[in-house]
């Protein structure tokens, strides 16, 4: 499941119209990566949260057999196979959301659609670079626990009161038992250095707590509350994941992101080499 229903506020203007997930990270947009990553990691149909307007994410998702059939016709083999690819990585499902509500709101919004399974849940702000995939790693955990399970990464103490923060009753390893989890602390009131990222494995137990959860503010419903819910009738755990994950939700980080990746890609690095020797 992807929510994908937020209004981009922080590309504006450039989101005036555009998804800020159709944005391109090099060759595709950050929506094709994000849905790359969920079936490396063996998922057979995406759910996506969308917005009102936001439905071009679907559409980049699904097989365009008139496009298909141009690039046929005039020989663009490479531009056709890669059209094909982004239509047919699974099959996509879409739930809407209809004001934002906050994160908790846009999963409960998938509900029905998600029904009774056990799920992998991701935001599309970041790209997973490890092997196994970041979300991988999640699944292969809930399938040795059996629980719900977070994306773990350390940070400075300085930096924590940007993110959920867990709280942690005890430690296997990489693997941390979670016994609470705050959104956003201060520094000196975080009871760890390991924050909670937007990658998840989620039961279908969190629906019902979700639907328990009360709106905090700006009237948002929060995941980690309804995560919290969890902690009261079962167990929930966490996966500090090997490998990183790039920043594509700001602008600086998606720049940054283009830059790294670039330098590495065989298409683009001479382009990367050329400018940085030009800043030599």
């Amino acid at each position: 499941m992807i929510p994908a229903a937020g209004l981009g506020t922080r590309f504006l203007p450039a989101t005036k119209e555009l998804p800020k997930e159709l944005l391109p990270v090099l060759d595709r947009p950050v929506i094709q990566w994000a849905a790359e990553e969920a079936v490396a990691s063996g998922a057979d149909e995406i759910v996506l949260v969308l917005a009102e307007g936001k439905e071009a994410l679907a559409a980049h998702l699904r097989p365009d057999p008139a496009l298909e059939r141009l690039l046929e016709e005039r020989g663009k083999t490479a531009e056709l196979e890669a059209v094909r690819r982004a239509g047919n990585l699974c099959r996509i499902t879409v739930a809407r959301q209809a004001s934002p509500r906050g994160l908790g709101d846009a999963v409960l919004c998938a509900a029905g659609a998600v029904g009774d399974r056990t799920f992998l849940c991701m935001l599309p702000d970041d790209l997973s670079l490890a092997e196994p995939p970041v979300l991988r790693q999640l699944w292969d955990a809930h399938e040795r626990l059996g629980t719900p399970i977070l994306a773990l990464m350390r940070v400075p103490s300085d930096q924590i009161s940007r993110y959920g923060c867990a709280e942690i009753a005890e430690s296997r390893g990489k693997l941390h038992r979670v016994s609470g989890v705050v959104e956003k602390p201060p520094a000196a009131e975080a009871k760890s250095d390991l924050a909670v990222m937007g990658r998840y494995v989620l039961t279908p137990a969190i629906f019902p707590a979700l639907r328990e959860t009360a709106p905090g503010a700006l009237g948002e419903i929060q995941l980690t509350d309804a995560i919290g819910r969890l902690l009261a009738t079962g167990e929930v755990w966490g996966v500090e994941f090997e490998g990183e994950l790039l920043d594509v939700g700001t602008p600086a980080g998606w720049l940054a992101t283009n830059m790294r990746l670039g330098r590495g890609h065989p298409e683009f690095q001479s382009a990367f080499a050329s400018i940085d020797a030009g800043d030599a």
